[in-house]
C-alpha cells in the first residue's frame, strides 16, 4: 500500500434521492423491503430503469407471497415520496409508464446459496467477488470528511425542500466537498459545490440562499476558511432534472453510497439486492468489523477486505490494512477476523449477527439515500465489539 500523499486535495460527491439513478435504487429497495416484509428467505434482485416518462423493474426474484406484492404501486409510492408528485416536473408520480420483468431466481443460484441444497451443507454465498469495508476517525460518523460533509448538506437541502421553507426548490440536487488533508488529516475545506434543480427564479436569489445555508451546516466543523470557494449551479440554470432530463440505473451511485472514493471498491452495488449477496451483506459486516477497530482505538483508519466464491460459507481470504495507523500489527488483527471468534464472514452468521432479514428500527430503502455507511439507525453502525477485541488484542 502506498503511503498517504502528505499534503492533498480530496474530493467526494453525494446525491440527492430526487437524483435519477438514486429514484432507482430507492425503488428497487422499496421492492425488497416489500418482499422481506412478506417472506424474510426472499431471494431478490430487483433492478430499475428511469427515464423520459418511464420506470422498469426487472431481475430475479422468489418470494411466497409474490403474487401479492404490486411492484407498480410501489414505483408510484416510492416516486411520490421523494417529491416528483406534480405535472410542472415532467416527471411524476400518476404519469410514468411502467414495465415489469421480474421472474424467478435461477435454481443453479438458488442450490449454491440455500443451506443443505448445494456442494456444501451450509449456507453459501451469493456470488463469487470482493467487498471491502472502512472506517476512519476522522468524523463522529467515523467516515472519511468528504463524504461525510456532503451527505449533510443534501440532508439539509432536503429537509429545506420538503418543509417548503425554501419553496422553489426541486427533488434532484448533487453536492460536492473538497477537504485539504496535511499528514493525513483534513485541515479546511477548499471548495464546496451544489447543483440544485429549482423553479425558474434568479441566480444570484439560488446562490445567495444555498451559500448561506452550505455554511450554516459546514461552519460546526471548524474546516471553513475565508478563501473556501462556494460554487452554485455552476452551469447557470438547472430547472429541468429528475428522470425527465437523464436516464438513471440502479446501483450506479456506489462511491456515493460507499466511502466516497477513499479507501478500496470491490464493484458490486447494494440496492435490490437481498442480503443472501455477499456484495451487501458482506460489504457492511466488513464496515461493522473496520468500524469496531477503529472506534477501539486499535487504529485510525482501516480497511478490510473479504472476499468469496459462490455457493462457499467461509471466505477465500480477508485481508487488513491500517496504512500505517494500527496500535498493533495488521496480521493480528486479520489473524482474529479468521477466527470467526469476534467476527464471524459466514454469510449465514452475517444475517444472523446484523438481522438482515427481518429489519427493526430501519428498512433497506433507507439506505438508498445519503450513503449506506454513517448513520447509527443501521446494524452494521454499532459498535458493540469494542470490548471484545480490546481484550483480543
Amino acid at each position: 500500500m502506498s503511503k498517504i500523499l502528505d499534503e492533498h486535495v480530496f474530493t467526494s460527491e453525494s446525491v440527492s434521492p430526487g437524483h435519477p439513478d438514486k429514484v432507482c435504487d430507492q425503488i428497487s429497495d422499496a421492492v425488497l423491503d416489500s418482499c422481506l416484509a412478506k417472506d424474510p428467505k426472499s431471494r431478490v434482485a430487483c433492478e430499475t430503469l428511469v427515464g423520459h416518462n418511464l420506470v422498469v423493474n426487472a431481475g430475479e426474484i422468489t418470494c411466497s407471497g409474490i403474487d401479492s406484492i404490486n411492484t407498480e404501486k410501489i414505483a408510484r409510492d416510492v416516486v411520490k415520496e421523494i417529491g416528483y408528485d406534480r405535472k410542472e416536473l415532467k416527471f411524476w408520480h400518476d404519469s410514468f409508464e411502467y414495465i415489469s420483468r421480474i421472474h424467478g431466481q435461477s435454481p443453479d443460484i438458488s442450490q449454491g446459496v440455500t443451506e443443505g441444497e448445494g456442494l456444501f451443507d451450509e449456507q453459501g454465498a451469493g456470488d463469487q467477488g470482493m467487498m471491502f469495508g472502512y472506517a476512519c476517525n476522522e468524523t463522529p460518523e467515523l467516515i472519511p470528511t468528504p463524504i461525510a460533509l456532503s451527505h449533510r448538506l443534501l440532508m439539509e437541502l432536503d429537509k429545506i425542500r420538503k418543509s417548503g421553507k425554501i419553496d422553489y426548490l426541486r427533488p434532484d440536487s448533487k453536492s460536492q466537498v473538497s477537504v485539504k488533508y496535511v499528514g493525513g488529516k483534513p485541515q479546511y475545506i477548499t471548495t464546496v459545490l451544489i447543483s440544485h434543480q429549482t423553479n425558474d427564479v434568479p441566480l444570484d436569489k439560488i446562490r445567495e440562499d444555498l451559500v448561506k445555508i452550505a455554511k450554516d451546516v459546514l461552519e460546526p466543523t471548524g474546516l471553513l476558511r475565508d478563501d473556501t470557494e462556494y460554487y452554485i449551479n455552476p452551469t447557470g440554470k438547472f430547472v429541468l432534472g429528475g428522470p425527465y432530463a437523464d436516464a438513471g440505473l440502479t446501483g450506479r451511485k456506489i462511491i456515493v453510497d460507499t466511502y466516497g472514493g477513499v479507501g478500496s471498491h470491490g464493484g458490486g452495488a447494494f440496492s435490490g439486492k437481498d442480503p443472501s449477496k455477499v456484495d451487501r451483506s458482506a460489504a457492511y459486516y466488513s464496515r461493522y468489523a473496520a468500524k469496531n477497530i477503529v472506534a477501539a482505538g486499535l487504529a485510525e483508519k482501516c480497511e478490510i477486505q473479504v472476499s468469496y466464491a459462490i455457493g462457499m460459507a467461509r471466505p477465500l481470504s480477508i485481508n487488513v490494512e491500517t496504512y500505517e495507523t494500527g496500535k498493533v500489527d495488521n496480521v493480528k488483527i486479520q489473524k482474529i477476523l479468521e477466527s470467526g471468534q469476534i467476527f464471524d464472514f459466514r454469510p449465514a452468521a452475517i444475517l444472523e449477527d446484523l438481522n438482515l432479514l427481518k429489519p427493526s428500527g430501519w428498512s433497506y430503502i433507507d439506505s438508498a439515500k445519503y450513503g449506506h455507511f454513517g448513520r447509527d439507525m443501521f446494524p452494521w453502525e454499532k459498535t458493540d465489539k469494542v470490548e471484545q477485541l480490546k481484550k483480543a488484542l
